[in-house]
């Protein structure tokens, strides 16, 4: 226990020192501090971009999802590559022609100030609320259950513990956030990304030690090696792939938290690269996530779990050594930080530039700027960490509750949106941007109708209705005006015929996954 605890603090100390060494001078400019000055090179961008999309929850939540559907529970993981292709070679080369700080400013230029005014408010309530204090729960619960031994000693309710590990590691990446800006969290990132992964493989290969070798995935727990599940399935039926393929045009192509490190990059090829570098990462991701809670189905076959989200602590508490298992707590809380201090610094960016500069102070120096972000970044921590404890009630209140799946399908309602307006922008000639901004709230009242009306329909396929009969409501009456005509003349752009050839070869691997583990 003495041993798991030093590493830890080790770490922290580490990261703590890694963002005091980065901080930003007093009168830093607003290019340096939300952008890093436009100088990420590739290497820098995929990890940081990684490292920033997979959280805790995704070791825990998902290696627990993993447990009870299996490998179709990697399409969360892979099928991301569609997004990041399209993100890559279609949205990216115009958000850095345009120079960009926010997607915020490329929704302003296509579809007016109300849409992107009404996008900025919902990402930053997205984020500031449901995705850091969600990603705060998950960290604490970790850290509890590797450490719970040591805090009954001391005599702390579960959601004593829980809410001080809370605030602890989030007020922690915030204070690095707010000295540093992007350069401290991409920075932070690299060093996180490398403990996550460590941390993950030494995790995966203990796993199928304890099944008895790789074979034995198809041996003991053959049924969970299939990506399609049948389409009626409650949770993960195969059709909802389309709908996950839909949402990840907004994750990967419009997503402030996922792309600032490529609108931060030093050109277009280093942009490409670093997003399908971060591509295969996504693979690696899907090995160390989701088959060590597979290969746990079969250890315990005989004996299941009752909690499935206790998948990656059992594995942890039950099956390694002193001192392996604070280095696994500190992958988990790697991934933690590389996800809030992103958040942070997004949140930052969108509040300072969006709302700020455009509508409260447009005579802002960038010092003021600079400054209204930063205390932001104060904001979002109070905020996610009041989430957090909401998500504490909701949790021990129902221990069973599918928290990762209540949590995708409730945030849906405003990603949906997110897809509608940015189908619109890139694929539409001049949409009428009343009706744009009519149909994006519409689609929060419509995923409410289908909800309430076919509670039985799966969130994805859901999803998947709802996107089509809103951006069908835009569509037509614009391909009516002006035909099939789309906006700006380059719709895909290519750095280098060797970064084509990268992504080619990334669709194909996509393609051939489905077909191999269908």
């Amino acid at each position: 226990m003495i041993i798991d605890l030093a590493i830890i603090l080790t770490y922290f100390v580490v990261i703590m020192i890694i963002g005091i060494w980065s901080r930003a001078k007093s009168d830093v400019g607003v290019e340096e501090y939300f952008l890093s000055s436009r100088s990420l090179k590739w290497p820098y961008i995929a990890v940081s971009t990684i490292a920033t999309n997979i959280q805790a929850n995704h070791f825990i939540a998902m290696a627990g999802s993993a447990y009870v559907f299996g490998l179709a529970q990697a399409n969360l993981e892979i099928n991301a590559i569609f997004g990041i292709l399209i993100a890559a070679f279609v949205f990216v080369p115009i958000y850095l022609r345009m120079k960009v700080f926010t997607i915020t400013q490329f929704f302003e230029a296509r579809l007016g100030p109300k849409v992107a005014l009404t996008y900025s408010i919902f990402m930053i309530v997205l984020y500031s609320f449901m995705y850091l204090g969600t990603a705060l729960f998950w960290a604490a619960y970790a850290a509890n259950g590797v450490f719970g031994e040591l805090f009954d000693s001391i005599g702390l309710s579960v959601p004593v513990r829980l809410g001080i590990l809370i605030i602890f590691t989030g007020a922690f990446s915030a204070a690095y956030t707010y000295m540093g800006g992007l350069r401290a969290v991409v920075r932070t990132d690299v060093v996180q990304f490398c403990l996550l992964v460590l941390g993950g493989f030494v995790i995966l290969f203990v796993a199928i030690h304890h099944l008895g070798g790789w074979s034995e995935l198809w041996n003991t727990t053959g049924d969970l090696m299939h990506l399609h599940l049948p389409s009626d399935h409650e949770t993960l039926p195969w059709i909802g792939i389309f709908g996950m393929l839909l949402l990840n045009l907004n994750y990967w192509g419009a997503n402030q938290v996922i792309l600032q490190r490529a609108l931060a990059a030093e050109d277009l090829k280093q942009a490409q690269i670093g997003l399908l570098v971060g591509g295969v990462l996504k693979y690696v991701m899907a090995l160390i996530i989701i088959v060590p809670g597979i290969a746990l189905a079969g250890i315990l076959k005989d004996n299941p779990l009752k909690d499935p989200d206790l998948t990656y602590l059992t594995l942890v508490n039950d099956f390694l050594p002193v001192g392996v298992s604070g280095l696994i707590l500190t992958g988990l809380f790697a991934s933690l930080m590389s996800t809030l201090d992103s958040i942070y610094n997004s949140v930052s960016t969108l509040w300072s530039i969006d709302i700020y500069k455009r509508y409260l102070n447009p005579r802002a120096t960038e010092t003021q700027m600079v400054k209204a972000g930063r205390y932001s970044i104060m904001v979002s921590f109070i905020t996610g960490t009041l989430f957090a404890f909401i998500v504490i009630y909701v949790k021990f209140g129902n221990p069973e509750f599918p928290l990762t799946h209540w949590f995708n399908s409730m945030s849906y309602y405003i990603k949906i949106s997110f897809v509608i307006i940015i189908m619109s922008a890139m694929f539409l000639y001049a949409p009428n941007r009343r009706l744009v901004l009519f149909t994006m709230l519409f689609s929060v009242v419509l995923t409410y109708i289908f909800q309430i009306g076919l509670p039985e329909l799966n969130y994805f396929v859901r999803t998947t209705w709802v996107i089509v009969i809103c951006f069908l409501i835009i569509a037509v009456p614009t391909v009516i005006k002006y035909g099939f005509r789309l906006p700006g003349d380059r719709f895909f752009e290519v750095s280098h015929r060797s970064v084509l050839h990268f992504g080619i070869i990334l669709a194909l691997s996509l393609i051939g996954a489905h077909i191999i583990f269908h």
